[in-house]
């Protein structure tokens, strides 16, 4: 039971903070508030005084004297898929060590659920990063207009932007399945509403005319496992030795689809996937893959966004673009020329013969 003749302990006020670091009360203010004002020394030894202290900052009072909630919202497509876990990190421990706190939104592949989730997140957070919207440009504009905003894995104009090397990427894949004597590559394509995927097959296209390798789009699909596995049944109607899939779920769905078929990977088909997600080196074989950095992805963008937030100015006129590399596993080999044309493919039991070793000893690319 509680102690009811023991007197309440005494709260610790920033005065007391001020005492014992030997600074103005209005500096240990500005150490919280904005450290960016407070020598770091200074800063450094307010927040251990305060620790030993127990002195713990009040958000509400400093959010109304500094129009501030030290909150901003990280705005994702799809919590279930896996690219963003590094993302969310990389975003995550940036704010922290900036002392923001991240808000996290699941659109749901939904340009109607991710715009209303905004509205009403609006006005308690000091900015916005969008990872892969569905919205429209103006859309994203329009918000822009009343929060600091940066996007991720999109170009919009007039908005700060940071985004992966595309082109670069699907050269890469291009030139290795060349190089493995393909001449005809299958684009599986994701969302409509994704920037990256029309990105993805206009270079594929570029690189297709440069490299003198045929190449054609079926989709879109789901950008998912299941998705993957719808796309094996429609590469079954029209069979191909070489596919770049828009991303590791759906590669691994395709894997996973042709197996089922009896069709081998890579002795027949040999699958690319986007991403290099951790399932890419644990599915059999493992997957041949274009690497992104996620982490520096969400870590960069959120690093705009709180200087933007302290004043600086957003827009640059151009993305910022991170570069990717190709890692190389067991999911593509070379083409066999006496097979001539890809035979059709019949539905049979997966076959039991031996099988390519797993996905260890991948080779990276950059």
């Amino acid at each position: 039971m509680p102690d009811h003749t023991r007197p309440p302990e005494k709260r610790v006020t920033i005065y007391d903070v001020a005492v014992e670091a030997d600074v103005s009360p209005s500096t240990v203010s500005r150490a919280f508030s904005r450290p960016s004002r407070v020598n770091s020394g200074t800063a450094e030894r307010v927040r251990q005084v305060a620790e030993r202290l127990g002195y713990r900052t009040n958000p509400l009072p400093r959010a109304l004297s500094t129009s501030r909630t030290r909150m901003i919202a990280l705005v994702i497509a799809d919590i279930t898929n896996p690219v963003y876990a590094g993302i969310v990190r990389g975003a995550q421990e940036t704010a922290m060590h900036d002392e923001y706190t991240t808000v996290l939104i699941d659109a749901q592949e939904s340009d109607r659920v991710e715009r209303a989730a905004i509205e009403r997140t609006m006005s308690t957070v000091d900015g916005i990063v969008l990872a892969s919207s569905r919205m429209s440009d103006s859309a994203i504009r329009m918000f822009a207009k009343q929060r600091p905003v940066v996007v991720l894995n999109r170009a919009v104009a007039d908005v700060p932007c940071v985004v992966t090397d595309n082109p670069r990427g699907v050269r890469r894949a291009a030139e290795h399945l060349g190089e493995l004597g393909h001449d005809h590559i299958t684009y599986v394509a994701g969302p409509q509403a994704s920037w990256p995927n029309g990105i993805r097959w206009r270079s594929l296209l570029e690189a297709g005319m440069e490299l003198e390798i045929r190449v054609r789009q079926i989709g879109p699909f789901s950008p998912t496992i299941e998705g993957g596995e719808r796309a094996a049944e429609e590469l079954r109607a029209r069979p191909a030795t070489a596919v770049l899939a828009f991303n590791d779920q759906m590669a691994i769905g395709l894997i996973r689809g042709l197996t089922r078929m009896g069709i081998d990977v890579p002795g027949e088909v040999s699958v690319v996937g986007f991403d290099n997600t951790l399932a890419a080196d644990i599915v059999t074989p493992g997957l041949t893959t274009v690497a992104a950095p996620f982490y520096a992805e969400g870590s960069a963008a959120t690093r705009h966004l709180l200087t933007m937030i302290e004043g600086a100015p957003g827009h640059t006129g151009r993305p910022m673009v991170l570069p990717v590399r190709l890692v190389v596993r067991h999911s593509t080999a070379a083409r066999d020329r006496n097979a001539g044309r890809p035979r059709p493919w019949v539905r049979q039991p997966p076959a039991l013969a031996a099988r390519l070793p797993p996905s260890s000893g991948a080779v990276t690319t950059p």
